[in-house]
């Protein structure tokens, strides 16, 4: 269970869900969300290479993880799966992580 667990609503943890981000000045349109909330090491990880997989280059993701461990393995994973982490932000109840596939 994840730092601030809850019971999952909806079983699709990927989905599409354009909107705004604003990190260090600058404004990312996320296409897609990774609903990470709740599980633990491996699945964050293993989510987010399968999102990375079906997006086209250019395409910002975001994870959603409420587990520290899963918070600090995602950004090195970037450099193996042709991405960048643009930065995390904190939220109320889980970290969003932004991504970028190159």
């Amino acid at each position: 269970m994840g730092l601030f667990s809850r019971k999952r609503e909806n079983t699709k943890e990927t989905k599409s869900a354009a909107h705004s981000v604003t990190l260090d000045g600058n404004s990312y349109i996320v296409g897609t969300v990774v609903d990470c909330i709740g599980d633990s090491c491996p699945r964050p990880q293993l989510m987010t290479k399968q999102a990375m997989n079906n997006v086209q280059s250019g395409a910002i993701i975001e994870v959603q993880v409420d587990n520290p461990t899963s918070m600090e393995a995602i950004p090195p994973m970037m450099g193996e799966l042709n991405g960048a982490h643009l930065g995390t932000i904190r939220r109320d109840r889980y970290w969003a992580i932004l991504l970028r596939k190159g």
